[in-house]
C-alpha cells in the first residue's frame, strides 16, 4: 500500500479552512480522509511557515535559534563531564602521589619589583 502525498498547496488551504473556522476539523477529516492527527501536525507546519512557497524570516530565525540552543546544549554538557572527569582524574593522582614537586602558586612568590 503506498502511501498517498500531499501538495504543500493543499495542506496549505486544508489548514486555512480550519484557521477561517469555515469547516470544523472533524468535518476536514471525513471530506478529505485525514487523520485529525496530521490535520493538527499541517497546522503546526503552517504556523511555523514550513507550508509556504518561501520560509519567512521570521521561520528562518527561529529555526536558527532552536539549532543554536541544542548545540548550545550540547557543549555544556560535554563541559560537564570533561571537568567532572579532570576533577575525578586529579583526585586520582593526589592519592597515589604525584611526581611532581609541589610548589607555591606563582601569586604568592612574586611580591612585585626585582630582587
Amino acid at each position: 500500500m503506498q502511501r498517498r502525498r500531499f501538495t504543500p498547496e493543499f495542506k496549505r488551504s486544508i489548514v486555512e479552512q480550519l484557521l477561517s473556522e469555515a469547516a470544523r476539523p472533524a468535518e476536514l477529516c471525513r471530506r478529505y480522509n485525514l487523520a485529525s492527527g496530521q490535520l493538527y501536525t499541517w497546522k503546526k507546519e503552517y504556523s511555523q511557515g514550513k507550508l509556504d512557497q518561501e520560509p519567512s524570516k521570521e521561520a528562518e530565525l527561529h529555526a536558527r535559534v532552536q539549532e543554536l540552543e541544542r548545540l548550545l546544549g550540547k557543549v555544556t554538557l560535554e563541559n560537564e563531564f570533561l571537568k567532572k572527569a579532570l576533577k575525578s582524574s586529579l583526585k586520582q593522582t593526589e592519592k597515589r602521589g604525584s611526581s611532581f614537586p609541589k610548589i607555591a602558586p606563582l601569586s604568592k612568590q612574586l611580591k612585585g619589583g626585582a630582587s
